[in-house]
């Protein structure tokens, strides 16, 4: 067993020792690319979904230095018509770019890897001669030939550099020539049967092209055919609650949420398994390392971004191009690119059909509220922190405190945004009723038989508290809010709460700069 190749399958075992969530079917997508013209493949996602869980199952399904059969038989891949195909099969490097830059600091770093993987890789071969001017990649050319083998390179953390050098170009490029003269190169396709790298970002671009267009990218923008190993799908998380008795709805609300490619409904996987082993739901994200990032990055002067974190805090959607960023963090230009990282680094979810981005659940929300705490928005903070009384205020129906609160979040709130009309309204109105989404799921142009209703919040399993229909005018009155609430055939969601349902009109008078509010408990 060397450091870098022959790794064996220890770290896949430890993961099946523990609660493991089948993701093997990844290993049939990369089992169909190898030795292809797709065999490249570049697999980006944020923090805590799972990535060095991938590389180890992969490191431990193909090093031919051990039997690893027991690991996988009971998994979805053994059903595979391939899976005997690859077992075992490949001489594997497996390469922790992170294990290097908390190592090295010093700009010789990509040689100091080249030489350290070179010479592991040869006490593996003690055959093979070497020359002082041979590289790693010209000891691989040779063995290959030799040995007539290809091998399998798994690359973990491989943008570790280009995140902890950014600010040191001649190492970024010293390291993408490196990489370029081993995986891009006459002799590329002689010595790999496949390449898997794994890191947080996509592939640098370049002025003109991709230094490494080889690759297959599979992001948080664009998954391809990787999307449910991603995260945890919907019934993956909901046998981890029967088996260890949590509250399905629970782990919805703190970990829900993201949409990646074509699947609507993923959760953090890292989050999950945290919870379930503590048994209760909180907050994991402390520790992902990215929260002043985040916090800096969301305060940057770009039009439009200050009103788009606002909106997605209010529960709405801000509309995002990915297609512009560079994919390096250091190169931030505009709005686009600012919300192109966040999604990248799982803060934000990405509507590829839709071109829109949101904050997916209440985890991310809670330390997108800190990022926004960090920069001293305080009239938004205000806002959030006043919101838990005007929801005791509306359940126990107050108008004219009700009415008073949204005269003080309106007008600090509409101070910042770059709008002041009824779309600003109605996301002073979210922003307001914040603290209700503790105990309610909140619904923003919720669909009626006729139209829509602003906002309806509807009580979160367990709680008992009405469920609330409230509409927004414009210089009109309260009553005739409620009038048009009263008018509209609303579906069963909330039919169910008709006889626990309070109907709140509001009314924002341009004139006089103040809201009017009237409560009703529905009486069918």
């Amino acid at each position: 067993m060397g450091t870098y190749i022959n790794l064996g399958n220890d770290g896949f075992q430890n993961a099946r020792r523990s609660e493991y969530v089948d993701k093997s079917g990844l290993i049939r997508v990369v089992n169909s690319t190898l030795k292809t013209e797709m065999c490249m493949s570049c697999v980006s996602r944020c923090r805590r979904f799972g990535k060095s869980m991938a590389a180890k199952m992969l490191n431990a399904y193909y090093d031919q230095s051990c039997d690893s059969r027991s690991l996988f038989e009971d998994l979805e891949i053994a059903k595979d018509p391939h899976f005997e195909e690859h077992l075992n099969k490949y001489p594997v490097i497996y390469l922790d770019l992170s294990d290097f830059v908390t190592r090295f600091r010093e700009e010789d770093i990509v040689g100091i890897i080249d030489r350290e993987l070179r010479t592991d890789i040869l006490q593996a071969y003690p055959g093979q001669t070497y020359e002082e001017k041979d590289d790693l990649m010209e000891c691989l050319i040779r063995i290959a030939r030799d040995e007539k083998q290809q091998f399998i390179f798994i690359i973990d953390e491989w943008d570790a550099i280009c995140r902890e050098f950014e600010k040191r170009p001649e190492v970024m490029d010293e390291y993408v020539n490196w990489l370029r003269r081993m995986f891009k190169g006459s002799n590329t396709a002689k010595v790999f049967a496949g390449v898997y790298m794994t890191g947080i970002l996509p592939i640098k671009k370049y002025k003109t092209e991709s230094a490494l267009n080889n690759f297959i990218e599979y992001s948080m923008v664009e998954p391809r055919r990787l999307a449910r190993y991603f995260g945890f799908t919907k019934n993956e998380v909901r046998g981890l609650a029967e088996k260890y008795s949590m509250d399905f709805d629970e782990l919805v609300k703190w970990y829900d949420g993201y949409q990646i490619g074509d699947e609507l409904s993923m959760f953090n996987p890292n989050s999950v398994m945290q919870a379930v082993d503590i048994g209760r739901c909180r907050s994991f994200w402390a520790g992902t390392g990215a929260y002043n990032a985040v916090a800096n990055y969301i305060n940057f002067n770009y039009e439009g971004l200050r009103d788009g974190i606002i909106e997605m805090l209010a529960g709405g959607r801000c509309k995002v191009n990915p297609t512009g960023f560079q994919n390096d963090m250091s190169i931030v230009r505009s709005k686009d690119d600012v919300l192109t990282v966040l999604i990248h680094l799982g803060y934000l979810s990405y509507n590829w059909r839709k071109d829109e981005c949101y904050i997916p659940n209440k985890e991310v929300e809670g330390e997108m509220v800190n990022a926004v705490k960090y920069n001293r928005w305080m009239m938004v903070v205000n806002s959030l922190q006043r919101s838990e009384q005007l929801l005791e205020a509306t359940l126990c129906g107050d108008e004219q405190a009700v009415a008073r609160a949204l005269d003080i979040a309106h007008d600090e709130n509409t101070s910042i945004l770059s709008y002041n009309n009824e779309n600003s309204l109605a996301c002073v109105l979210s922003i307001a009723y914040y603290y209700a989404r503790n105990d309610y799921i909140i619904h923003r142009e919720f669909p009626s038989g006729k139209g829509f209703a602003d906002l309806v919040l509807i009580p979160r399993k367990h709680v008992d508290s009405p469920a609330l229909v409230i509409e927004l005018k414009y210089s009109k009155d309260a009553d005739t809010a409620i009038t048009q609430i009263k008018n509209r055939n609303y579906p069963a969601k909330v039919a169910e709460y008709a006889d626990n349902l309070l109907l709140v009109g509001i009314n924002y008078d341009k004139d006089t700069k103040t809201h009017t509010c009237v409560i009703e408990r529905y009486n069918g």
